[in-house]
């Protein structure tokens, strides 16, 4: 991120973000961190829990400080259900108290406090106690609602005693929001509800992909391609239409990969590769993965349908006439799934009994800086994301806009802020509706798919025009300044 545009702000010539979670599963406070550092000329300090390491970029600036609190441990499933309830309000106590000694005592009293919301609770109270006592601005980025999560975790049909945690919750986070000095969220509608019915005056930041999210060079993907052919070589199953041919020992060829081929000084696109897929995930019960799984069954019989291939026809054939350059009017797909979270062992369980012939799933964990060269790389981006109050958007689709890569996403309230249906992106509400897209988007592919073409013509037209640096410093810092200028007046 460049320093071009930086113009420092605040007294103190500092600010704090806060993040009661994994700072490297949290893009946006990172760019926020980098923005803070870059635009605005401040020495940053993060405080936040360690698990994913962040971008390089934020690890390798001079002016950011990171500080890891220790993570809360999971309870064991050995312990006794009577003590659950003690373990349940234990820990928010801890949290709070853990957080507050990193506010008020590890790091120096900063300017402002910026905070992702949720988690709420503990953490609106905490850095408003702090923010009181170091006599510093604090300011809320709303990225979703704590109580509609929470909601979401323990489940729509929960018990009286749930219910009520979960209003406690709403007034604790309504209460404390509005202690604010000031706020930012992600969606117009978000901003509407926050002014309506929590009284709350929020200044609208979208998510937008920083400067190392954009397409990838031939070059980069080659040696991307290089750098997993080992993870691609090892399918769920015995083998699949990707696996097949490939040697799974991970010495790859350095002049080959299954989409590029190295040849003197040149390096192309193979004709008859696969179609890349890309979804990442968090694997959380908001994001519901058998939709995607059937879309793929579908594709995968309705391509068989149209060829006239027989249920029982052995795939080896099929797969080896691909091996030896044949080209189908539909390509095979590869769905890479990305990400970590506590559903991936139920959804790879439901992928091994799947029976393809031309689809194939991979999951994996991807650095922060091999991620964006994946999404440039890929073909199609899909989104499951399905927002817990209805009013957030899905920054993985932000973070694909960025590489040059168009969209198909589940349809909610509010998701037309991001996708414009026919030039970014499509939306679909099952799995037969993507299933239809699939089949319509790569008819041809590679080079005579003109619809996902247009889209992705579409995505590059708009990712010119829309980056974080910009948005951030119509958006973010004058907002900054205005709330810390108000604080030491």
């Amino acid at each position: 991120m460049s320093d071009k545009n930086e113009t420092k702000i605040g007294r103190r010539g500092r600010a704090a973000v806060v993040v009661l979670g994994d700072i490297g599963r949290s893009p946006r406070m990172q760019y926020h961190a980098l923005s803070l550092a870059c635009q605005a000329g401040l020495e940053v300090d993060i405080v936040a829990y360690g698990g994913s390491e962040p971008h390089a970029a934020l690890l390798q600036h001079q002016s950011i400080h990171l500080h890891r609190m220790t993570q809360w441990p999971s309870v064991p499933q050995s312990l006794p259900k009577i003590l659950r309830p003690f373990m349940l309000v234990l820990k928010p106590l801890v949290q709070f108290l853990v957080l507050l000694y990193y506010l008020c005592f590890k790091i120096p009293a900063p300017d402002v406090f910026l905070v992702q919301n949720p988690p709420s609770v503990p953490t609106l109270v905490a850095v408003k106690w702090a923010s009181c006592l170091r006599h510093s601005a604090f300011v809320v980025d709303w990225h979703n609602f704590g109580y509609t999560l929470l909601s979401l975790t323990l489940g729509r049909g929960s018990s009286f005693v749930t219910i009520y945690r979960c209003q406690n919750i709403s007034r604790i986070e309504k209460h404390y929001g509005r202690m604010a000095s000031g706020a930012f969220c992600v969606t117009k509608a978000m901003q509407h509800e926050l002014d309506q019915n929590w009284g709350i005056k929020a200044t609208v930041l979208y998510d937008q992909p920083p400067e190392f999210f954009r397409p990838a060079s031939i070059e980069e993907k080659h040696e991307l391609f290089c750098r997993i052919s080992e993870s691609l070589s090892q399918p769920f199953g015995i083998q699949d239409c990707i696996s097949y041919g490939m040697s799974g020992t991970g010495e790859s060829d350095p002049n080959s990969t299954l989409f590029t081929i190295h040849t003197g000084t040149n390096i192309i696109m193979k004709q008859n590769r696969p179609a890349i897929i890309v979804s990442s995930t968090s694997w959380t019960p908001d994001e519901d993965f058998s939709i995607l799984l059937e879309a793929a069954l579908m594709y995968d019989r309705r391509v068989a349908g149209l060829l006239n291939e027989d249920d029982v026809s052995d795939e080896e054939i099929l797969w080896n006439e691909i091996c030896n350059g044949k080209q189908f009017l539909y390509p095979r797909l590869l769905f890479i799934i990305t990400g970590k979270g506590p559903e991936k062992d139920k959804y790879e369980q439901k992928i091994r009994k799947l029976k393809l012939k031309r689809v194939a799933f991979r999951t994996m964990w991807l650095t922060a800086e091999d991620y964006p060269l994946l999404l440039g790389s890929a073909d199609l981006g899909v989104c499951l994301h399905t927002s817990s109050s209805g009013l957030d958007l899905p920054m993985k689709v932000v973070d694909m806009f960025g590489c040059g890569l168009p969209v198909c996403a589940v349809s909610y309230s509010c998701i037309e802020e991001l996708v414009e249906i026919n030039r970014t992106g499509l939306l679909f509400s099952s799995s037969s509706e993507l299933a239809d897209q699939l089949m319509m988007l790569f008819k041809g592919f590679p080079h005579e798919c003109d619809a996902l073409s247009s889209l992705r013509e579409g995505v590059l037209a708009k990712a010119s025009s829309a980056k974080w640096v910009t948005g951030w410093d119509e958006n973010a810092k004058p907002l900054l300044s205005e709330v810390i200028s108000q604080n030491f007046s």
